[in-house]
């Protein structure tokens, strides 16, 4: 069981790994789910563009794509986050640049683990999630 950081296309050096990797452990355990195989690909905005064209017919840039491989109460997937999105939205929402990523890298544990955000009501609980989350990384 573990949880995989990699880049693809883009030199991008993510920092505290390891207390980043206990962070997600003890999120997804909060949830009272397993941690299987985890895996977050860092890479750039046409990226993830051509991935959201073929295989969310979306023809719109963002910030994360999840795939969820989730398996009854183990949580496994692929969270592809985009580092130009991340660091337009910081700037966008006047917040750092590692807060708005770890919001995001959460936000795609939080997909796997179940939580929505089509709706007004999911989106808000998927915020509240997100908040919550965050002050446990502090």
């Amino acid at each position: 069981m573990s949880i995989h950081f990699s880049n693809n296309e883009i030199t991008f050096n993510l920092k505290n790994k390891t207390k980043l990797k206990d962070w997600i452990k003890t999120v997804i355990k909060k949830e009272k789910l397993i941690l299987g195989e985890l895996s977050y690909v860092f890479c750039g905005d046409e990226s993830l563009l051509k991935m959201n064209q073929q295989f969310l017919d979306h023809n719109t840039y963002t910030d994360i794509i999840t795939f969820d491989y989730r398996e009854a109460k183990v949580v496994n997937g692929e969270i592809y986050i985009s580092i130009e999105r991340v660091r337009d939205n910081a700037a966008t929402y006047k917040t750092t640049f590692e807060n708005e990523l770890h919001r995001v890298m959460i936000h795609g544990v939080l997909h796997i683990c179940g939580y929505k955000d089509k709706t007004k009501a999911a989106k808000e609980l998927m915020r509240k999630m997100e908040d919550q989350s965050l002050k446990k990384l502090k």
